[in-house]
Parts: C-alpha cells; sequence; structure tokens
C-alpha cells in the first residue's frame, strides 16, 4: 500500500506503533518494522540518555527497517535530560522521530540537521497546524477515543480527522480507535495516510508487558475505559480497575480542590508495577476504547498482515461493489 506516510518514512505499510511507557521497547519496535509498518521505541521509558543509546542499538541488531523513537515533551520540576536524549537519537542513526506533548519547536533545528523526519502527536486541528507550521514532517492526529491523553475538546475521529484533511498540508495518520483493516480503510477514506495503534499492538505477542496486561485487553469491552484527571484539564482514557474507581471516588469528594498530590498513589511510578510485574491495581495505567475490539494476542507480523489482508478485500471487493 502506498500512501504519504509509506513513501515519507520508507515503510511497506501505512501502520505506526505509537511509543508507550513500559510497552515501546525494542522487541516490539522491531517486530513491528519487520512485520512492514513503523516500530517505536518509548525514550522516557529508558531511565536515561546512555540506556536509551543501548536500547537504539538493541533494536538495530533486530531489525535493518526503519524504526522510530518516541520523546514526550513533559513539563515537571525536574525536566529529563533532553539534550542528552536527543543526542542519543542522534548519535544512534535513528531517522524518524515520534515527539509528544509540549510544543517540540527547541528541538527541531537539531533534529532535522541530522536528517532525522519528525511526526507529531496532536489533539487538535489548531495544535495540528502549529506543528505544521513549525515544521514538523508529519503529524498522528489523536481522536477523543485514545487510551492516554485525548486532549480537552473531546471530538472524536469521524470529526477530527476529515477536519485535520481540510486544513493540513502535511500527511497525518489516525490515532484512537484503530485496531484492523476497518479501522485503516475509515481512516484512508477520511483523510488519513495512514494509521497509528497503540493498545492494538500491547496484546500482541512480542509486546514485552506481563501476561495480565494482554489478557486485561483482551477481556476488556469498549465500555471498560475511564477518563481520569479531568478536573486537573491532563485527562487521561485508562483501563477501568480499582485504582482507577480510587481515584475517581477521590475526584468526587475533592471536586474542584483536587490536586495532583492528591491522587499521586494511583497514577505516579505505577507503570513497572503494572506492565512488567503483572499488579493490575497497581495504578491506572492508558488503554483506548479500542480495547472492545481487541480479541487475541498474535504475533506483529499475523497483526499487520491481517489487516492489510482486511483492508484490501474491504477496498477490491466490498466498497467496489458498491459503486454502480
Amino acid at each position: 500500500m502506498k500512501t504519504r506516510i509509506t513513501e515519507l518514512f520508507g515503510i511497506r505499510y501505512p501502520i505506526i506503533q505509537g511509543g508507550m511507557h513500559y510497552v515501546g521497547f525494542a522487541e516490539l519496535a522491531a517486530a513491528v518494522s519487520n512485520a512492514g509498518g513503523l516500530g517505536i521505541i518509548t525514550g522516557l521509558t529508558q531511565r536515561t540518555p546512555e540506556d536509551l543509546a543501548r536500547e537504539i542499538a538493541r533494536c538495530k541488531a533486530m531489525t535493518d527497517k526503519p524504526f522510530g523513537v518516541n520523546l514526550t515533551f513533559l513539563p515537571a520540576l525536574k525536566a529529563p535530560d533532553y539534550p542528552g536524549y536527543v543526542k542519543a537519537i542522534v548519535d544512534g542513526g535513528v531517522k524518524i522521530v515520534e515527539t509528544a506533548g509540549n510544543n517540540p519547536q527547541k528541538w527541531l533545528p537539531q533534529l532535522k540537521e541530522a536528517g532525522i523526519k519528525v511526526i507529531h502527536k496532536c489533539t487538535s486541528v489548531r495544535h495540528a497546524l502549529k506543528a505544521e507550521s513549525i515544521g514538523c514532517d508529519a503529524v498522528s492526529v489523536d481522536g477523543f477515543e485514545c487510551g492516554g491523553h485525548p486532549g480537552e475538546d473531546d471530538v472524536p475521529n469521524f470529526i477530527l480527522l476529515p477536519r485535520a484533511a481540510e486544513e493540513l498540508k502535511v500527511p497525518f495518520v489516525a490515532s484512537g480507535g484503530m485496531a484492523d483493516g476497518r479501522s485503516l480503510v475509515a481512516a484512508l477514506a477520511l483523510g488519513a495516510d495512514g494509521m497509528n495503534m497503540g493498545t492494538r499492538f500491547i496484546a500482541t505477542r512480542e509486546a514485552p508487558v506481563h501476561q495480565n496486561v494482554k489478557d486485561a485487553i483482551v477481556a476488556a469491552t469498549e465500555l471498560d475505559t475511564r477518563l481520569v484527571m479531568r478536573p486537573l484539564r491532563n485527562t487521561e482514557r485508562v483501563l477501568k480497575n480499582a485504582a482507577t474507581d480510587r481515584l475517581l471516588e477521590k475526584e468526587k469528594n475533592l471536586g474542584s480542590a483536587v490536586t495532583f498530590n492528591d491522587i499521586i498513589e494511583e497514577v505516579a511510578g505505577v507503570y513497572p508495577k503494572i506492565m512488567l510485574q503483572g499488579d493490575m491495581d497497581a495504578g491506572v495505567w492508558s488503554c483506548g476504547m479500542v480495547a472492545g475490539l481487541v480479541r487475541d494476542v498474535p504475533t506483529c507480523a499475523e497483526l499487520i498482515e491481517r489487516i492489510m489482508s482486511e483492508a484490501r478485500a474491504i477496498v477490491t471487493k466490498r466498497l467496489t461493489g458498491m459503486v454502480v
């Protein structure tokens, strides 16, 4: 399949594995890239730039296909060593970076000078246009359905993607609610040049997370996610569990007076316990509504080939057969 995204990144299929905390390790990124998509290492999961450099080297040993690194720019009392992480990416010869969070403009000159293509994650058309204006090569447009942070506008992809297509000149991919061939064809029909999958890629054989996490996604329905931290305007979509219930109860009781410190036990430092140790109630963790469409745990190659087979059948048979 040829789209502006496959051409931009030099990949076979317009399918990107989004950066996910304590999920986007070299094993998953290499498996996705080897299967024809674009695998992504999650930069800040690595504790130091030196750790990231080693993870990039590990991934290069597992694939000769393009892969990228996610670098999320977050407000923090003690900011990560962003110069060090950027240097590790450049020195590692990575040619694709997925940025997220705050405006990446400060880092673009250094990335561009190294010949790196940048795709920025956005939850609104206005943010996507800003990313385009500062020189990002592509955009990932995240609808309200997505796991993690969907922004504060609550616009689902059936509206957001056509609006993005009306406004953007750079290529963009659809993120949120993406799981199968139907998702890909729908995203292309709405104006996107591909799709980004997060939750769906957690439930794969190569995803280096505890089996409990994969089982929870397969068991979940589209009704089993919740939105937390809305009063803090840092909304996150997570899978419902005991920690989610505790957090939402605190938000309900404290109302507008709630602070991050009130909920810190449910959100800070919980990902290693959940993703690596399988303690499913240790805290809240990002999961998209698309969990309702996840019913198995295939290999990345099986998943991507299935998606492409479904997409081809939809385009060449079902849709073609409807045109008189």
